[in-house]
Formats: C-alpha cells, structure tokens, sequence
C-alpha cells in the first residue's frame, strides 16, 4: 500500500479543491506493431495473452494505488491500448466488476473500450456492452484497402465497415478513429474515407495526422506522404464535411455531435485527474499541496511481476511549481470552447498573476479572446496552436 501522508505533507501550492478524476486502463498487446505507432504496444505472439494474470496484475496495482483516490468518485475509464478486444468479454467482464468493488463509479460513468476491426467477430461487442462498456473508440484509420496496407493495418475495408455497423447496432455512442496525410492519399481518397464515414453517422470521430515518429518503422523507412499545403487542405477538407452534418469540433482533433463529446479526453484537456494503471500507463494526481506524476513499467511481463509484488510504479514525481503553467495550458488551450479562468487556479493552486503575462501576449497575438471569467482560443489559435502554447513555456 502507498504511503498517502507523503503526498499530502505541506508544500508550495494551495489547491482549493481537488478536480474530476477518471480511470486509465493500458492493454499492452496487439496482432501486429503498426510502422507509426509509437505507443507502448507488443506484439502478440501465437497463444501468448495471459489474459487473467494481466487482469490480476491490474487489480493488484489498483488496490496499491487506492489510498491515493480513497473517496473520490470516478467519471470515466478508458480501456486503451495495445488492442483491449483482445481481451475475451469475459476477462472485461471479471476487470470491470473488481474495479466497481473497489472504486466509487457514478451513476453515468462513460467507459470506453478501444477496439480494432481486426479482432472483431460477431456478438463480441454485444458481449462487451453486457459487461458494462458503455461506448466503443474504433480504430478504423482508413477505409481504403491500399492505404490500411501502408499502415500496417491487420483489416481491410470490409472488415472495417462491418465493424462500425455492428458498434452502431449496440451501442448509444461510439467513436470511429480516422487518419489523414497517409502515404500516396490524395484529397479525393481523403474525400471517399469521409462520405464512407459520414455514412456510417458515427457520434464521435476523431481524426489524426499521421505523422512519423521518432523509434517507429516509419522514422527509419519513411514514407513519401502529402505535402504540407496539402495535409492543411485536408484538415479544413474534414472540418468543412463534419460542421456540414452536425458534428462539432469541439477540439483539435475530435469531432462530435450535441451529446457525444468523450467525457474521459475532457477530462484530460481540462486537466483532470487520472489514476493510469497497467504497463506504462501514466497518471497525473492532485493533492492539497501538489500535483505529481505516475508512470507505471513499461514491458509487460515484467509490470506484471512488479505489480503482484505491489510496486508497479517506475516512477512518481511531484510537478515542478514553474511547469504548472505549461502543462495546464497544453491541455485547456485544445478545447475549442476554451475554460473558465477559475479552473486555472483550482487546478494549478497558482493565483492568476502566474499567467497574465503570457495572456497579454497571446491577446496581443490574435491567439485568444478573453474576458474576466473566460479564456477561448480563436480560429488562428487554434490554426497556430503549439505558437499559442508556447508562450506559456517556463522561462529561464
């Protein structure tokens, strides 16, 4: 078990209340390593899922973790990854229910479950939704056979579409994934994945740039990708499309509409607190007098062996008082609505003061428009996003 009182000795900042937290859970394990992707995904090798020593190693790293969110109520999980559907409805089933045991869940809780076509087979996200996953986050990428074969992607555009139709059938809200600038993609494919998406009326899309990593297959092979002009051209290409069929972007790269925002991204963006358990999973926690940061062990076997023997964190450390500014920036700033001033000082415990100049700066820019209680991005802050956050960068 954690020692708490570690966390809640007195400190340089005055939280006046600690703000909404919401559950991270990482599912390591995927069929096959994207060449872009960069996330802490293994691939998994005939027969290799150790399907319930993970769930146990994830309930015994939540019962380590509990004296740090003892009491506080929790708004969303997110079942990420790696690709949680390989994990059989009956193991979401059993990690589900050792969460609700231990957790205090709200009545409306979100809890997503990311799931690729690849592992889809009939009746298995009906089994998921009995088993208490309220919404699905598809990651569909593309519809376009060619382009999911540049991407390394283990379905095709069959497979995909069947996917989104059976999600739409089951569940009231669900989230299709979508990338652009792909290799070889023209703005007419680009135009193609669109109207096949729109067809499928998700609730939620969200949308993503492919860009190349550093320590993927990608940075060493680079493939030969759009332009910048036109990748630009692609972006307001998806803009122009979804505002025309009721879909509100509400923030970079997410696209929903009225009723369907993801409650967990919120929570991330308008930063939230979130406990993040399983290999490599961060979390960021608040307490009274500071706000510090969890990252969990990376390769799988061994935060399995770690997390039974109760020490699964690789590292914990407190939030530098000069980086609060930045990082509560580099969130809040991606929403388009933007938020209330006060959130800064209830989510920081720093006075306003810490941040007026930059704010006069970005004013001055044409990067925000604000007001006494209200800070919101313009259209070029948010065309100019990383100039727009920057200027809340520690200084020195």
């Amino acid at each position: 078990m954690t020692d708490v009182q570690h966390y809640l000795r007195p400190g340089v900042l005055q939280l006046p209340a600690l703000p909404p937290l919401s559950l991270y859970v990482h599912m390591p394990w995927c069929l096959k390593k994207c060449p872009y992707c960069d996330f802490n995904s293994h691939e998994l090798r005939t027969g290799e899922l150790p399907q319930q020593r993970y769930v146990d190693a994830l309930v015994a790293d939540l019962e380590a973790a509990l004296p740090l969110i003892w009491g506080r109520p929790v708004h969303s999980i997110f079942l990420g990854g790696g690709t949680p559907s390989l994990f059989s409805p009956q193991a979401i089933d059993g990690l589900l229910g050792a969460i609700r045991a231990r957790l205090r869940l709200e009545p409306d809780c979100e809890i997503t479950l990311e799931a690729n076509p690849g592992t889809f087979e009939k009746d298995r996200f009906r089994a998921y939704r009995s088993a208490g996953v309220t919404r699905l986050s598809i990651g569909v990428q593309s519809f376009n056979d060619s382009h999911l074969k540049a991407l390394g992607r283990v379905h095709d555009g069959k497979q995909a579409l069947a996917a989104v139709e059976e999600a739409a059938s089951v569940f009231d809200t669900f989230n299709l994934d979508l990338m652009y600038a792909l290799p070889g993609q023209s703005l007419a494919q680009l135009d193609q994945d669109l109207a096949q998406a729109m067809a499928l009326q998700p609730p939620h899309l969200s949308v993503y740039h492919l860009t190349i990593e550093p320590n993927t297959y990608f940075a060493s092979h680079p493939p030969r990708v759009p332009d910048d002009d036109t990748a630009y051209a692609m972006l307001d290409r998806i803009t122009e499309v979804t505002s025309g069929r009721g879909m509100d972007r509400y923030e970079v790269s997410a696209y929903a509409r009225q009723g369907h925002p993801c409650w967990h991204n919120l929570n991330y963006w308008q930063f939230g607190d979130y406990l993040g358990i399983g290999a490599g999973a961060h979390s960021k926690l608040s307490f009274p007098h500071r706000v510090i940061r969890q990252v969990r062990f990376r390769e799988p076997r061994n935060y399995m062996d770690q997390a039974l023997a109760g020490m699964a964190l690789s590292q914990d450390q407190e939030v530098a008082r000069a980086e609060l500014p930045f990082e509560f920036m580099l969130n809040a700033l991606r929403v388009r609505q933007g938020f209330p001033l006060a959130w800064f000082t209830e989510r920081t415990g720093l006075p306003l003061s810490a941040i007026e100049g930059p704010l006069a700066q970005a004013v001055a820019k044409g990067l925000i428009e604000r007001d006494l209680a209200w800070v919101r991005p313009t259209v070029r802050g948010f065309d100019f996003l990383s100039d727009l956050q920057g200027l809340f960068l520690a200084q020195g």
